[in-house]
């Protein structure tokens, strides 16, 4: 149960964090130019503050269901989320985080499951066609029933809790609050607490008493600072490198929504802000503490200048102990329960006891590897260097035995949220493991041969056998299918053997032209060949480079087609050899067949070498596409 919960904050903190950005300019420029900020006085500051509402409104909750979206579907369910989130904003005046954080998944998971049914049945000639108009009829249709339905019941929620809350107040029961406040808070209903609860009975309460205690309940940074802090304490790799500054935005500048998904990462940390705002209220209680208005931003600036005259020692004093309970439960809870980044030991540990062997990454989330069902292979495209890695792996799985486990390639931007295991190059590991937290990523170097696949299927298949030490079934290369009649990909007049050793952008122009002037790829997608090369090395190993455009110039191909061409000295690809330089344009997924008969014929650098040193036209013509 309690795996599931953090898988579940984890899902949350994916739709959250890679909007940080957004909610910290939004925070910026209220703190600053609303009437009551830093500038608000300034001629201009009232233009800005405009954009203020709109950000909290509209920008904010789309950006969480677009990402959300993506999560689940990719591009396409990104955009399907922000049409659904859309239509849940325009149900109601109240902020949609809640409706953000359920359109963007739902619409993801619509769009995903209408391409399964899809697949295969769509005429060629005719995806694009079916994309967007999928798109766009089912994220109509959410935005609809957005407005009706998803809005109307996340409105429902925060009436809910915001009953919950007068109760409490109503009844005595002020410290018990912060039990309800505290959750409510990270799903962002911060807002919807603090100026529809706690406001309008604060400001009748400080127009008769002068001051009101309910206007620090939850504006109070103490329990998030001491969050944080025990971040910088006790958290590990990424979150304990960032949380020192996130404390000083929260502190100083009010952002309360940057911790936020510092607990989402790891629900049960949540007891340390929710312990800390009881004993801060409590203390406020006791001495006295309030203010004269709300404080907005909850900085600890604005806390001081709401502060009534002769109340400084009593509202810091409920602010520090705050902070310091939150900080104690919670460097207790990061040290005993606490899951994150740096999880690899205690895994092993599980994985030790139970008799199962770890999967071995360096980053990205915890997985049983008896529960792996879905592997993929990512790299920048999509076509290329992933392709070839999940053939191999594939084919390793096979020899071995091991069935039931789904191996299948993707752009790293693209990886499907309900795979366990993530195998990409180490340049982009920290896109894959923001991409797919809820993943394990194995960083490799290499697409061809890497080691890392050897170790994985070992692993695999002790678990399967629940033995530490059964060694895998030796892997032989497969022999290359036979193609349809008809399918060849590549032509014989595109196989260009015995070349002279050029430099990488000089192969990587020369495969491109003769996909261009065989009318594979408009002149431009060279380019794309050229960015590709940019963001990381195509030398995939075994002396073998796979040239081929990045994702967003995949439009610029006009048919599928494969380009061949031999340097028998070799080329030095940064570091690498390379003597077989492969291009590769493909609309679809018919180039598979060629490139799982390249790893076939060249999965290590003697392959390689052999069939460099050896091959004519004809050979190739025939081993390539399937004839021989």
């Amino acid at each position: 149960m309690k795996e599931r919960v953090q898988k579940f904050g984890r899902f949350l903190s994916g739709m959250v964090m890679p909007n940080i950005g957004a909610f910290i300019a939004w925070g910026l420029i209220a703190a600053l130019f609303i009437p009551d900020g830093w500038l608000g006085w300034w001629g201009p500051a009232a233009t800005i503050n405009s954009m203020v509402g709109p950000m909290l409104s509209y920008l904010l909750p789309i950006l969480i269901g677009y990402t959300g979206g993506k999560v689940v579907g990719g591009q396409k369910g990104a955009v399907t989320g922000a049409l659904a989130t859309l239509g849940a904003i325009a149900s109601t005046s109240s902020t949609m985080f809640i409706g953000a954080m359920i359109c963007g998944p739902l619409g993801g998971w619509c769009i995903k499951k209408f391409d399964e049914k899809m697949k295969g049945h769509i005429p060629a000639g005719f995806e694009m066609v079916v994309n967007n108009f999928s798109v766009g009829i089912i994220g109509g249709i959410l935005a609809v029933l957005s407005i009706f339905i998803i809005g109307p019941a996340c409105v429902k929620i925060t009436d809910v809790l915001g009953a919950g809350v007068g109760f409490l107040v109503n009844n005595g029961l002020l410290p018990l609050t912060a039990v309800l406040v505290e959750p409510a808070k990270v799903l962002f209903l911060n807002n919807a607490i603090n100026h529809g609860v706690f406001t309008p009975i604060g400001t009748e309460q400080a127009a008769e008493l002068g001051k009101s205690i309910l206007f620090m309940i939850e504006s109070n940074p103490g329990p998030g600072l001491g969050l944080l802090l025990a971040y910088c304490v006790a958290g590990k790799g990424e979150t304990r490198s960032s949380a020192g500054a996130a404390a000083f935005i929260q502190f100083v500048g009010g952002i309360h929504e940057i911790y936020f998904p510092y607990v989402l990462m790891n629900p049960i940390v949540i007891l340390g802000p929710m312990l800390g705002n009881v004993a801060g209220i409590f203390t406020l209680s006791i001495l006295g503490g309030g203010l004269v208005a709300a404080a907005s931003p909850g900085s600890i600036i604005a806390e001081l200048l709401m502060t009534p005259k002769g109340g400084y020692f009593a509202n810091a004093a409920g602010i520090a102990v705050a902070a310091a309970v939150s900080f104690a439960i919670s460097v207790f809870l990061l040290k005993f329960f606490g899951k994150d980044a740096d999880l690899a030991e205690a895994q092993a540990q599980v994985a030790a006891s139970k008799g199962q062997a770890p999967v071995e990454s360096t980053t990205g989330a915890s997985v049983d590897i008896n529960s792996v069902k879905k592997i993929v292979f990512a790299c920048d495209a999509g076509m290329g260097s992933s392709a070839m890695g999940a053939t191999m792996l594939r084919n390793k799985l096979k020899d071995a035995g091991i069935t039931g486990i789904e191996v299948i390639h993707h752009p790293v931007s693209e990886i499907p949220g309900d795979c366990q295991i993530v195998v990409t190059h180490h340049e982009l590991s920290g896109r894959a493991a923001q991409r797919a937290p809820q993943a394990r990523i194995v960083p490799i170097h290499n697409f061809m041969g890497a080691p890392e696949y050897d170790t994985l299927v070992n692993e695999l298949l002790q678990a399967r056998k629940g033995s530490a030490s059964s060694p895998a079934a030796p892997v032989e290369a497969p022999k290359a299918e036979a193609a349809p009649a008809g399918d060849t990909l590549l032509e014989k007049k595109n196989i260009v053997l015995n070349c002279t050793p050029v430099t990488p952008e000089e192969a990587i122009r020369a495969c491109g032209r003769l996909m261009v002037d065989s009318g594979y790829v408009d002149e431009a997608y060279i380019q794309g060949m050229l960015d590709r090369e940019a963001s990381f090395s195509v030398a995939i190993g075994s002396h073998v480079a796979i040239p081929h455009g990045t994702n967003d110039v995949k439009p610029l191909i006009k048919r599928t087609g494969v380009v061949v061409m031999t340097y028998p000295d070799g080329i030095d690809w940064n570091g690498d050899k390379v003597k077989l330089v492969v291009g590769i344009a493909a609309k679809g997924e018919e180039h598979l067949e060629v490139l799982g008969r390249i790893v076939a014929i060249a999965s290590t650098d003697e392959d390689t070498d052999k069939l460099v040193a050896s091959a004519d036209a004809e050979r190739l013509f025939h081993s390539l596409n399937g004839l021989a």
